[in-house]
């Protein structure tokens, strides 16, 4: 049986903590939504966009390793720990970004990756999704054989605890969930609440500005509900390296036009090159002024997500 790819669950946002026996909450790592799919036969990767990440973590691939079922999907994130110890998306963005698969078994010895798991939705040829969670997680617990690339993603009763402990470590946030839900593929809902720690989103640059010829801080945009391509303010700190800026510098040059993308005139217009606003970033932020800009972003990764889906109302 062939098993085609899913649009994964996905949780709301949430400011309060739910309260109430059947809730559970988990730590939400910042790395990439992984889905694997073993029918059996093959084993195959793919992110919640459908995309394909075969090939990007081949130490994922020998699934007998660590699943004792036949034939499974398991949901979970691959994240890289950084420098701190602590999840960098950075640095899983090296590996989910790779594009030349040649590079992975170099790019593989620099940054090792974990696949945290929280869900099983196939198994032993049965769907599942229809199972509450309480079962999934007992059913995963059951088939699952943690190791140093594998770890099960524990549930905890009392979401307040958990999320100062995870503001403490400085970590993304807790995903809370109705022990009584079932796995809505495709799905959005209050069943799944996500609480975040510190502020963040997915960017579209429509501009740059240079020092010495190198690009050196971005120009940045989201969509209101008219498609109006918006400046919501420019970042030049964060993760990206010396070699990622001169990366940038080349791959700017065939998205150069003459024309401002943004409906409003932004900041720094003097010293601008406008781009076609293609290229899209994960950016970390303070907050929201009055004016609709954030304040203090910090440049996290370049991502693969389509300049439409970046848009005021998802915020």
């Amino acid at each position: 049986m062939e098993l085609k790819p899913i649009i994964p669950f996905e949780p709301v946002k949430t400011d309060q903590i739910p309260e109430g026996k059947q809730w559970v909450s988990q730590v939400k790592w910042d790395g990439v939504r992984i889905l694997t799919y073993n029918d059996g036969n093959r084993v195959r990767l793919f992110n919640r966009k459908l995309k394909e990440r075969t090939s990007h973590y081949p130490e994922l691939l020998n699934i007998q390793s660590y699943c004792h079922a036949k034939s499974v999907i398991l949901d979970g994130e691959v994240i890289a720990l950084g420098a701190d110890g602590k999840p960098s998306f950075h640095e899983v963005m090296r590996r989910d970004g790779i594009r030349r698969m040649e590079r992975v078994g170099q790019v593989r010895k620099q940054v090792s990756i974990v696949y945290m798991i929280f869900d099983v939705v196939f198994c032993d040829g049965q769907w599942i999704n229809e199972f509450k969670l309480a079962d999934r997680i007992e059913i995963l617990s059951d088939i699952m054989i943690p190791g140093e690339n594998i770890q099960l993603v524990p549930s905890f009763s009392d979401g307040n605890t958990l999320f100062e402990a995870v503001k403490k470590q400085g970590l993304e946030g807790i995903v809370l969930k109705d022990l009584n839900s079932k796995y809505a593929i495709n799905g959005k809902d209050h069943r799944w609440q996500k609480k975040k720690n510190y502020r963040d989103l997915i960017a579209v640059v429509g501009g740059v500005t240079l020092r010495q010829g190198i690009v050196n801080s971005l120009l940045l945009g989201l969509y209101d509900d008219e498609g109006h391509f918006c400046y919501i303010g420019h970042a030049g700190t964060g993760k990206l390296t010396a070699s990622d800026w001169r990366e940038l510098t080349e791959k700017i040059q065939p998205l150069v036009v003459s024309e401002r993308p943004f409906i409003n005139k932004p900041q720094r217009i003097n010293e601008a090159i406008w781009l076609r606003p293609v290229i899209t970033i994960k950016i970390q932020y303070m907050e929201w002024t009055e004016g609709r800009s954030i304040r203090q972003p910090s440049i996290q990764a370049f991502v693969d997500v389509s300049p439409e889906e970046c848009i005021f109302e998802t915020l």
